[in-house]
């Protein structure tokens, strides 16, 4: 076995875990209304049958006022149960098992009913929590023991209690948002009396054969968090008061430092799991950023934690766990941490699913079946889009035929894995070219399509994926050979000045900024490096685990510039757009809005700013400003009278979105 650690079992005294496996809560979208709880016991019925060891719902309530947003997901009452019901059994007949997280959200529900320890507005929601008086924090410790119970009673294994990311828990423990005086709040042993209380009296009320997981906020990288002694001494007050297991919290919500978006260095954190290693007897959860296989063994090898927590990568493929244990990690549809369909859909009030697999939550609606009758398929262009049409074609049983002119498959993935940060796209590469090998798609590379030969080859139908071309721009001097495209930086790597002007501050220009401002191999790569530049402080000698951030020197000047007024990548993602600004801004990029462009020369760019002239002294100009879909083809066989099906950029190519293509790609394929 390639991972002993890994598929060893873990023995919690009542029962035994068979790996070492927890699929960590994430809240889906799912939880919020009981019709769509069949779809929840599919999502979690195919994870259990690949193989997780232990598994956690998204977030439950334990009360209305800990909603996260009106009539979000709760377990309160006792005509609750059978929708929750539906859960452990999907689960347990597929032998798994699974614990339902409780949360409170305390400051940060999107709702007026929010309740906190002191009334002090969270930066991130716009209700001003009420404070809980005395009574209330009793009312409130016994919401959390009524929830356990019914959740004991719904089937569940176990419950995680959420005392971490910022929640009502942590705004107990920490000073930032606890300026109580009573019996609790004050001094660190009356902050997190509420926690204790909680787990013992949970304890109490569920007897000894049932799993109590403590989520611990080890690193809250806010302001007024918790120091390291007061994290140690809490830890061991959850394990005398009874909890089972206790699993790594990372950050706030409000933190200035990014927590699980892809720039995260792998197992990122796991130095703060190990840092509490001796401290308890009880085993320990490592999170965040754990991705593949050989990434979690090297942390239980190294004695980091006993058991690592994934929530992400179970999305992106729910026989995570069944294929490594099999040696087949290469078959891994490996999670690239982009939030894109999972936190970005959960914050825009939609349904989570995965931008490299979206039957994920979808499991019910989204079906892969074989073909009835099979047919032969031409796909013109390897990119997300093709790529996913193609191998989920084969997989289905049809023949197909993927033809690009590219040498290699990925289309603009193979320019986003070069970006600081962005390497994960490398693993999604590799993901593919497997499916598409396994499946039998006959793939051609190096091959330019044309009308005649589609026409020729008599294919059943016929799918155009054949992407986008970048959007030129018009001004005196645009025809320099120093002003380039985005594809002569990233995919002809043409020389670029240690001056530079980007045209287009869309996801690409951002892209493309970053890639010019890093020389060095990225930070993505060293975690030592990372936390300097971000301000974590590793030997947790500051309060929150922060100290002053000590970015690197860019490689080159850069101004980002676009047309349009108003903050630059105000449309970039909203769960990571503000980690590439500050990305940038930490690279010293001048990013300037309201630009109309004049002339380039050999003074450099002439610009007007609103309505003043401006000259930036560049030596170089990269054209990021939008792309235009790439119809040609399917416009000629159109015109020749064959029917075609158009996707990804070809279809659409207002700002380069995979998560659409592959969704689109992949609901298609499954309809041939």
């Amino acid at each position: 076995m390639n991972y002993p650690k890994l598929f060893s079992p873990l023995d919690l005294g009542h029962v035994t875990l068979p790996n070492r496996v927890l699929m960590g809560s994430m809240h889906t979208g799912l939880e919020d209304k009981a019709a769509d709880y069949d779809k929840l016991a599919a999502y979690f019925a195919e994870r259990a049958r690949g193989g997780v060891g232990l598994m956690v719902t998204g977030g439950i309530s334990p009360s209305i006022q800990g909603w996260l947003k009106p009539f979000g997901g709760r377990l309160t009452l006792p005509w609750h149960k059978p929708r929750h019901r539906k859960l452990t059994r999907a689960v347990h007949a597929e032998g798994g098992r699974i614990c339902m997280q409780i949360l409170h959200a305390g400051r940060y529900g999107y709702h007026p009913l929010s309740v906190a320890p002191s009334k002090i507005k969270s930066p991130i929601t716009p209700f001003t929590p009420r404070a809980l008086s005395a009574g209330g924090v009793e009312r409130t410790i016994n919401d959390f023991v009524r929830c356990a119970r019914l959740a004991q009673d719904a089937g569940y294994d176990g419950v995680e209690v959420m005392g971490s990311e910022g929640y009502l828990i942590n705004e107990f423990i920490a000073a930032r948002t606890n300026q109580r005086n009573d019996a609790w709040g004050g001094d660190p042993s009356r902050r997190m009396r509420f926690a204790v209380e909680i787990v013992r009296r949970t304890r109490a009320a569920v007897g000894s054969d049932f799993i109590i997981i403590y989520r611990l906020s080890m690193l809250d990288l806010v302001e007024g968090g918790q120091d390291w002694p007061e994290v140690v001494a809490l830890a061991k007050a959850i394990e005398a008061a009874g909890a089972s297991i206790i699993n790594t919290g990372i950050g706030w919500h409000e933190a200035r430092v990014p927590t699980i978006v892809t720039s995260v260095p792998r197992a990122g954190f796991a130095w703060v799991t190990r840092k509490l290693k001796g401290e308890v007897g009880i085993p320990l959860i490592a999170t965040n950023r754990i991705n593949m296989p050989e990434v979690a063994e090297r942390i239980l090898a190294d004695g980091d934690a006993d058991m690592v927590s994934m929530a992400r990568p179970l999305l992106a493929d729910p026989e995570w766990v069944n294929k490594a244990k099999a040696d087949r990690s290469e078959r891994i549809n490996t999670c690239i941490a982009c939030n894109q369909a999972c936190l970005d859909h959960v914050f825009q009030n939609r349904r989570a699913s995965c931008l490299v697999n979206p039957r994920a939550c979808h499991e019910t609606e989204l079906k892969i079946q074989p073909a009835t009758v099979r047919k032969r398929v031409a796909v013109i262009g390897a990119g997300p889009a093709g790529m996913a049409c193609a191998s989920t074609l084969g997989e289905r049983g049809h023949a197909v035929t993927l033809i690009d002119r590219a040498s290699e498959i990925g289309g603009q993935f193979n320019y986003a894995k070069q970006i600081p940060g962005k390497e994960e796209f490398h693993e999604t590469l590799r993901y593919f070219r497997h499916q598409l090998a396994d499946n039998g798609v006959d793939v051609r590379l190096g091959q330019a399509a044309d009308a005649e030969s589609v026409h020729a080859g008599g294919y059943d139908e016929v799918v155009i994926a054949t992407g986008i071309t970048p959007r030129q721009v018009d001004f005196p001097g645009s025809d320099d050979p120093r002003v380039l495209s985005y594809l002569d930086v990233l995919a002809r790597h043409q020389p670029v000045g240690s001056k530079v002007a980007i045209i287009g501050a869309g996801g690409i220009g951002f892209d493309v900024a970053e890639y010019l401002a890093e020389d060095a191999p990225s930070p993505t790569t060293d975690v030592t490096r990372w936390t300097r530049e971000w301000g974590v402080d590793m030997q947790l000698a500051q309060r929150g685990g922060l100290q002053p951030a000590r970015p690197e020197a860019p490689a080159r000047q850069i101004w980002l510039l676009q047309r349009s007024e108003g903050r630059l990548g105000a449309r970039l993602n909203k769960t990571t757009g503000w980690v590439h600004r500050a990305t940038l801004k930490a690279r010293q990029v001048s990013m300037i809005d309201k630009v109309t462009y004049r002339r380039f020369d050999d003074q450099g760019l002439h610009i007007t700013v609103g309505d003043t002239p401006q000259i930036l002294p560049v030596d170089t100009v990269v054209v990021c400003a939008g792309q235009e879909p790439n119809r040609q083809l399917a416009d000629e066989l159109i015109a020749a009278g064959i029917k075609v099906h158009v996707i990804g950029g070809a279809d659409v190519a207002a700002e380069l979105d995979a998560k659409r293509a592959i969704a689109q790609g992949t609901l298609l394929a499954s309809r041939i």
